[in-house]
């Protein structure tokens, strides 16, 4: 077994040397690197910008900029109410303003929870380090690390909205001081008025003389990030326009002359294309113009429709030299790798030898828990258009990695990024699937090479087909317990891609299909977050075996928290009932110094009655602590005539302080029901290269008829807020499993559940 660099959080205390980009190098000209970077929110007549996170109109009107992708989880929302909450705005009057990548919305606590993967391997850092964390942050500024995921937007950026809020309501201050004649510390602001005593003045009146001042230094943060809008249900932003249509998404953009694109690409791997009857397509209405390269084709036609009408007529034939992707060959991969190695200790604590061995006297266990290939299959396909002309490239697209987007378009047709401009718009749904910014890069060749805008949308076939699938995965767990029923020492060994490498090659620049075959081999730390044990067990060790895959892999909502949940939470349930314990309980002796799940787990015991019923019900439990958050579901499932059903989720989470409740409530809720759907389905068969699935009928997704009833609870408290969007998901699937097996005594190791035609 090779040892990753590993220590606490997997990541050993050794000189970093990093430079340009997220490569290895050397950290020089530090005094030329710019330290403070222009706004790229501009103000129109009537607008005075306040820094780059804010605007105030004469009429009073705050906008707010949001440089995160949203994609449901109700960033604009949050972010807005914390800049609005710390200036006093009055929430009627606030509205929000996506903008493009800049340096000063670069996602520092993502880049250093993702530093490892963007490092050659045998690089390891400790992010914790003053200097380490300050050069990383550094390069996330100078690179421009714009991204959306790892639920990073609150923690990441609650500082600087609470810092723009405080700034403005500090010159607003200012400017009704001097016209009262009195300090400007005397003033408060509220519901969009400057009060001293009985005198007021509205943000509208101010707005003038307060652009032209000073913000002082250090900025003068209100006493507490409480206040009357942070921490309150303030009402959706991007609500009214959702439901009556008016919002914009990637594919509701037109512009003059524009016309729209269909594609079609092959198998992953090293594929070309061999042929494409365009005779067979002339006379088709509608049918403008084919682009073709040597991966894919395109139809350009007056509508989308005739377009893929068009593609089907032409019946592009792919050639793929090598391997290709097949489920029954994926998974023997995944047990070779554990088997013949090599793998990678990215965590030791104590002695796992000794512990397991026979001279110790503990009873040995052992299990295999399988993952297959999850697909993102979000509501809206990926969409783009683009506009080329005169050099300068427009660029209208939902994405989590703006910058990577415009440097992945720029590629595509040698043209500089500085002329690329992005229009940031909504996303129907991501579940990081806007990670993948190859369609910039499409619709970028089609618009220049047609010379007129061009709107690309892919059919959910090439969806799934190119879809950069959440890796296929197999945990092998082996555990030994003593006597008394107490895990003496667990070992966690688990093969998969090294998906958030390949992420990073991909947003470094590189094609699919290179960033896959460079990352090919080389651990990846990431593989084994939410495999990190909570529980006071003493010997523990977790291992990565980097297998390598056939078809692209990337990140999928909670990462490997997803899987390795799933791992760890099935097995713990399985030592709890030879041990003879009650689940809850064998969780709670263990939990020592890990108060907040422990008060997870016991709020979720509260809200059911952990008994179990009459005619064959069962309960199965899971908790999972990710992103400075915590929660422990409770799923109630039981016997019917149709199989074993699940009636109920109940849930307990912990997630710091939290800005808008009902916002966090429905990220949970939300992620409670993709873990249902990860659970039942969500998954993908390989054939011969291509996915099995090609539809969403194919992927199991559960219907409202099967949906349980859920019930979300959260602990109040003041510590800082973790991360919300995901936390949701990993506990659902192992606590459904835990149920099944509770009510039908039949014990699930792999997901989909129903995999096994169960």
């Amino acid at each position: 077994m090779n040892e990753a660099p590993a220590a606490k959080d997997g990541i050993s205390r050794r000189k970093l040397l990093i430079g340009g980009g997220a490569g290895v190098g050397l950290f020089v000209a530090w005094g030329l690197w710019p330290r403070r970077y222009a706004p790229n929110m501009r103000a129109v007549d009537g607008e005075h910008l306040f820094g780059p996170w804010l605007k105030i109109a004469e009429d009073g009107k705050v906008i707010v900029a949001i440089p995160q992708s949203e994609s449901g989880q109700g960033v604009y929302t949050a972010l807005a109410q914390i800049v609005a909450g710390e200036l006093g705005a009055d929430w009627r009057s606030v509205a929000v303003q996506p903008v493009s990548a800049s340096s000063s919305f670069a996602n520092t606590v993502l880049a250093r929870a993702w530093a490892t993967v963007f490092l050659p391997e045998n690089i390891a850092l400790d992010v914790d380090v003053g200097p380490v964390a300050n050069s990383i942050d550094e390069i996330a500024r100078r690179e421009t690390f714009v991204a959306t995921g790892g639920s990073s937007s609150i923690r990441q950026f609650e500082r600087p909205c609470r810092e723009a809020g405080a700034a403005a309501r500090t010159l607003l201050c200012q400017a009704a001081a001097a016209r009262w004649g009195i300090a400007w510390e005397q003033c408060r602001t509220d519901r969009g008025f400057v009060i001293a005593g009985q005198q007021r003045l509205s943000f509208a009146e101010l707005v003038v003389e307060a652009s032209a001042l000073e913000v002082p230094s250090p900025i003068p943060l209100n006493p507490s990030a409480r206040n009357r809008l942070s921490g309150r249900d303030a009402p959706r932003l991007d609500l009214s326009a959702k439901v009556d249509g008016s919002v914009n998404f990637a594919g509701d953009v037109r512009l003059p002359d524009m016309v729209f694109a269909a594609v079609r690409a092959g198998p992953a791997g090293n594929t070309r294309l061999s042929s494409v009857d365009e005779k067979a397509a002339l006379n088709m209405p509608g049918l403008l113009e084919v682009v073709k390269t040597d991966k894919w084709v395109a139809a350009v036609a007056s509508n989308w429709w005739a377009a893929n009408n068009a593609l089907d007529a032409m019946a592009p034939v792919f050639r793929t030299k090598g391997r290709m992707a097949d489920s029954t060959e994926i998974a023997q991969s995944l047990s070779n790798a554990i088997a013949k190695g090599p793998g990678f200790r990215a965590t030791k604590i104590g002695d796992v030898d000794v512990a397991m061995a026979p001279e110790a006297g503990a009873r040995i266990f052992k299990a295999d828990y399988t993952v297959g290939a999850a697909v993102h299959a979000p509501i809206e396909t990926r969409s783009a258009t683009a506009d080329f002309r005169d050099g300068r490239l427009q660029l209208w697209l939902a994405t989590q990695a703006p910058y990577s987007a415009c440097l992945a378009a720029a590629k595509a047709i040698g043209i500089n990024v500085d002329d690329v401009v992005h229009y940031p718009v909504m996303a129907g749904g991501s579940f990081d699937r806007n990670f993948d910014n190859s369609i910039a890069a499409q619709v970028a060749v089609i618009s220049k090479a047609v010379g007129r805008p061009v709107q690309l949308t892919w059919s959910r076939p090439e969806e799934f087909v190119r879809d950069h699938v959440r890796s296929p995965a197999l945990g092998r767990l082996s555990a030994a317990m003593n006597a008394k029923g107490a895990v003496k020492g667990l070992t966690v060994r688990v093969a998969a891609a090294s998906s958030m490498r390949e992420l990073a090659n991909r947003m470094n620049g590189q094609n699919v299909d290179t960033a896959r075959k460079s990352a090919s081999g080389q651990y990846d730390l990431l593989a084994l977050e939410g495999a990190q044990i909570p529980y006071a067990i003493p010997n523990i060790s977790i291992d990565h075996f980097p297998v390598s895959m056939p078809m692209p892999t990337g990140p999928w909502r909670g990462l490997a928290n997803s899987y390795n949940c799933f791992f760890v939470e099935g097995f713990i349930d399985e030592l709890a009932h030879k041990a003879g314990v009650e689940p809850l309980s064998f969780r709670m002796r263990m939990l020592a110094g890990q108060t907040r799940l422990a008060r997870c787990l016991k709020g979720v015991a509260t809200m059911v009655d952990l008994d179990v019923g009459a005619g064959g019900s069962g309960r199965g439990i899971a908790c999972h602590s990710m992103r400075d958050s915590h929660i422990a579901v409770i799923v109630t499932a039981r016997n019917s005539e149709s199989g074993v059903r699940v009636d109920r989720i109940h849930a307990m989470a912990d997630c710091g302080r939290l800005i808008n409740p009902d916002l966090a409530r429905q990220q949970i809720e939300g992620g409670i029901v993709f873990g249902l759907a990860q659970a039942l389905g969500s998954a993908t068969n390989f054939e011969r290269g291509l996915p099995t699935a090609r539809r969403l009928q194919d992927i199991d997704l559960p219907k409202l008829a099967d949906m349980p009833e859920i019930n979300v609870e959260l602990v109040r408290n003041d510590e800082a807020p973790g991360g919300v969007s995901e936390l949701g998901v990993p506990a659902v699937a192992p606590a459904i499993a835990n149920a099944i097996f509770s009510a039908a005594g039949i014990r699930l190791r792999e997901l989909p559940l129903l995999s096994r035609g169960l």
